[in-house]
């Protein structure tokens, strides 16, 4: 049975994790007016992956034989002036997400919570990967700037971009 801290944590980010979902519709809508379909599919399919990224931690809480609580929240940032501005908001969000998780993972540790350790160590490898993509998409849209063509590179490529969980 794990400590009635853990357990409000535990719940506090599979809510935040639906929210990070929320929040990439929101990156996604503001795409799609500016008529970048790749780039609104790419914020999509972000939203996909905090989805599932929310319902490990539901499936992890429930084997624990302890409640999900499912909670509203705020409504997501809806005003992006660019592309560029888009990508640095889902950089900081991301940076926030993994504040939390390694906050988080202090609390199992000093719990000695091993279960929740080891399955927090899935989610701090995770958002290695997510704030070097986020980081490498603003790079490149500050080399390229206005470039419209590369622009229109960059839209076609991630309008190929899908969501797996057998890659999760």
């Amino acid at each position: 049975m794990i400590s009635k801290k853990l357990l409000e944590g535990l719940n506090e980010q599979m809510n935040f994790e639906f929210y990070s979902a929320h929040a990439y519709m929101a990156m996604a809508a503001y795409c799609s007016s500016e008529s970048f379909d790749g780039f609104a599919n790419f914020f999509l399919v972000q939203a996909e992956e905090e989805r599932f990224h929310a319902m490990k931690f539901y499936n992890f809480i429930n084997a624990l034989g302890e409640r999900a609580t499912i909670i509203g929240f705020h409504e997501p940032n809806n005003e992006f002036s660019s592309l560029l501005d888009a990508y640095e908001k889902a950089l900081s969000h991301e940076k926030e997400v993994t504040k939390r998780i390694y906050q988080l993972s202090d609390i199992a540790l000093d719990e000695r919570e091993h279960a929740t350790i080891n399955f927090l160590k899935w989610f701090i490898e995770e958002q290695v990967e997510e704030e070097d993509l986020f980081d490498s998409i603003i790079q490149k849209l500050k080399r390229i700037e206005n470039d419209s063509n590369a622009i229109f590179m960059l839209d076609n490529e991630f309008a190929g971009r899908s969501f797996s969980p057998e890659s999760e």
